[in-house]
């Protein structure tokens, strides 16, 4: 099963700029493909997502963290016309934030779940797992 999370300062700007759960989720179904926009390096992912009546091409990019495999953490996100890319000093944040979010057990998750740190979405079994 792959688990998808948001993390809270994700949540908020996907919910203000308008990007769907649908769209994060098809988003890492794709990079759990192999169709990745831009891997970063340290398990930080760069992911294009469309925005309502713009697509991909002109929509938003999703920080994303994981080892592609079982988890997946939206880290952080912006919308293609405020910003070009992130920089060396934030990379190096969500290299630092994915490493911690990793290595969290089910236990912990939980937990992070609980106080609302994270929000767990596209909480389903893969359709092609084997």
């Amino acid at each position: 099963m792959r688990r998808v999370f948001k993390t809270r300062t994700f949540a908020r700007w996907s919910r203000k700029a308008g990007v769907s759960d649908t769209a994060l989720c098809r988003a890492v179904e794709q990079l759990a493909a192999g169709l990745v926009d831009a891997d970063l390096g340290g398990h930080v992912y760069k992911q294009r997502v469309p925005m309502p009546g713009r697509g991909k091409r002109g929509g938003a990019r999703v920080i994303v963290g994981s080892r592609l495999g079982a988890s997946w953490f939206l880290l952080f996100g912006f919308e293609k016309n405020e910003r070009a890319s992130i920089d060396a000093q934030e990379f190096a944040a969500f290299q630092r934030i994915a490493a911690v979010l990793l290595a969290m057990d089910a236990v912990a998750l939980d937990r992070a779940l609980a106080v609302g740190e994270l929000t767990e979405i596209c909480d389903e079994e893969e359709p092609n797992s084997h």
